[in-house]
């Protein structure tokens, strides 16, 4: 093709070049001098145009090719920010694990982690931060310029100390044991000193004095109980579970061995469908609108959490952090919601809504009341422990009394039947004598009786004797 167009081009110029000779006749010469010109000009213009138009056509497609890339990033993009509800693998979006970090954060409130015990005297403990890690080359990073250098952690905040361990699988050590409540009573840019705000309990203190936390974590607030945490990763939440699937797994590694297998089940079932023998706090009802319905979520009082925590005795926000501050929730007709039995049976009351289905929710704990609570048992077990020791004394000292009684009483039974034995003895030879005596006195009344009488005949014959004279 290239050679054709070539010819075309040179047959071109020849047939220019005879019209011009059969023109020079009748034309000027600087007619005929301008249009050579002209040819040649446009001749030797063809080839930088091709250049052009071939470098344009290359870049034409790097152009498309950009398009259908850009395209694909913005599709990227929106799924990476949003998800793809299509495909239920593609998991959740930026913006949607940017809300629930968010939310975390709130629950969670400050912490410090990777602390270190730099000095102990008596209750007071010290800790350190230790300094961070080395960049890839090897180099330790600038430290903050002193006037931003402030406390590690607010001075008299008080704290839940936690001590952490590596585990396999995480990027970061975890919390493994509660080393107590604790409160701050000094601070600067790189340590804390901190002394327990009530007694700590042996294992605490056995834990603590033998250094065998390596690693500290202070916590603003305590961890807030959930359910999606003990849910299987990738699960979703549909008619038979209510959260998702839980992870039998993860349930048995992390509380297998440290609760009563009836607490062990109720995380296994927790979402699944509610059984009839099922305790009322622990059934939840899914409920649908019939109707158009309002709901107002805010509590009349406001304040922060550290205060009075997130909700109210009835369940309304008090941290300005979760407050609407509108008229409410309102419910369309079609829109379905979770709620209590006691609140379900309320929405059908009032005609508002009709039952879909029935579930069993685990109780979640509020760790502040867990950890008073158990601290409380604790002191209490421990003052009934002291109370049965001075039982168990006293009873051991009465049980000694006794044997001490018991043996001297042995001793006096062993001389009364030694006594005893005597006593038979005596009797009956007490006995032989008295029969011996009374054989003997009843010869000798025998004796007696018989001389009597030959006494009496004696003084008759006597008498007799006498008369006769």
């Amino acid at each position: 093709m290239q050679y054709v167009i070539l010819l075309v081009l040179i047959a071109l110029v020849i047939g220019f070049f005879v019209m011009i000779w059969k023109a020079s006749p009748h034309w000027r010469w600087y007619s005929l001098v301008t249009a050579s010109i002209t040819l040649l000009l446009t001749v030797a213009m063809l080839f930088p145009t091709a250049i052009i138009l071939k470098s344009r056509s290359a870049w034409h497609r790097v152009k498309e090719d950009q398009e259908v890339r850009l395209a694909a990033a913005l599709a990227e993009r929106e799924t990476l920010n949003f998800g793809n509800p299509n495909d239920p693998t593609a998991g959740k979006g930026a913006i949607q694990l940017n809300q629930e970090l968010a939310k975390l954060g709130a629950e969670a409130g400050r912490r410090w982690r990777n602390l270190r015990v730099a000095d102990m005297q008596g209750k007071t403990i010290r800790l350190v931060q230790p300094p961070p890690p080395a960049d890839e080359f090897g180099e330790q990073p600038d430290p903050p310029p002193a006037e931003d250098q402030g406390q590690l952690v607010p001075e008299s905040l008080v704290v839940y100390a936690f001590a952490e361990q590596p585990r396999p699988g995480f990027e970061f050590p975890v919390p493994n044991f509660y080393l107590g409540e604790f409160r701050v009573t000094a601070s600067d840019a790189d340590s804390v000193t901190i002394e327990p705000t009530s007694a700590l309990t042996p294992a605490q203190e056995q834990v603590i004095g033998n250094r065998q936390a390596v690693g500290w974590a202070l916590y603003e607030l305590l961890p807030l109980d959930g359910h999606e945490p003990f849910m299987a990763e990738g699960s979703r939440p549909d008619d038979e579970n209510l959260f998702g699937r839980p992870n039998d797994e993860l349930i048995t590694q992390l509380l297998g061995g440290r609760v009563s297998e009836e607490v062990l089940q109720d995380y296994r079932r927790d979402g699944s469908r509610a059984l009839p023998d099922d305790p009322k706090p622990n059934r939840w009802v899914k409920v649908e609108f019939t109707k158009p319905y309002t709901e107002n979520v805010d509590s009349l009082s406001q304040s922060g959490a550290l205060e009075g925590g997130f909700f109210d005795g009835s369940g309304r926000a008090l941290d300005s952090r979760l407050q609407r501050g509108d008229d409410g929730v309102t419910f369309d007709v079609g829109d379905q919601l979770v709620v209590t039995e006691r609140a379900a049976e309320a929405l059908f009351d009032d005609g508002v809504a009709r039952l879909v289905d029935t579930y069993f929710v685990r109780t979640l704990n509020d760790y502040r009341f867990v950890l008073r609570n158990s601290r409380q048992r604790l002191a209490e077990r421990e003052m009934r422990k002291k109370e049965l020791e001075f039982e168990n004394n006293v009873l051991q000292q009465a049980v000694t009394s006794s044997q001490n009684l018991l043996v001297k009483a042995q001793g006096e039974q062993l001389q009364l039947e030694q006594d005893k034995a005597q006593t038979v003895v005596e009797r009956e030879a007490i006995a032989q004598y008295v029969e011996e005596l009374e054989q003997r006195v009843k010869q000798t009344r025998e004796t007696l009786v018989r001389l009597y009488r030959s006494n009496q005949q004696l003084e008759d014959e006597l008498q007799r004797s006498y008369g006769t004279n």
